[in-house]
């Protein structure tokens, strides 16, 4: 039986470590889109569709899943940073589970960036169809 964290680095196996940091920029990431919500909620049009105390609730929970997502993507830096470089994983498995193509693809190491991948100088409103 195979352990899961190896020597010999092969095609298909990264450092765990960069695997963590993957999916702490796409935390991130999901923080700024939750984010990007609020202010067509806050918006008095939309606050017609919804009583003051719901609004208010709504608001409260845009918060609180930005704080979680944001406190998540903190705990596995900090965690990561801890990893040694020669903790490797075989992320393939893993990989064919993620639906969105451009997260696949973030996360394989095929779109490494650092920092934020959704562009922070589009006004709100903006979106991508697909």
């Amino acid at each position: 039986m195979q352990s899961s964290f190896a020597s010999n680095k092969l095609p298909h196996e990264e450092s765990l470590p960069d695997i963590l940091m993957r999916i702490v920029a796409e935390l991130h990431d999901v923080a700024y889109l939750i984010e990007r919500i609020e202010p067509s909620i806050s918006d008095n049009h939309a606050g017609q569709l919804l009583g003051a105390a719901e609004k208010l609730m709504v608001m409260q929970g845009i918060d609180l899943a930005v704080q979680k997502t944001r406190g998540l993507a903190e705990f596995i830096d900090t965690i990561a940073a801890g990893i040694p470089e020669e903790h490797l994983v075989d992320v393939a498995t893993a990989l064919n589970l993620v639906k969105l193509a451009d997260m696949q693809k973030a996360l394989s190491g095929g779109g490494l960036r650092h920092g934020h991948s959704q562009p922070l100088n589009r006004a709100a409103g903006d979106f991508d169809l697909f």
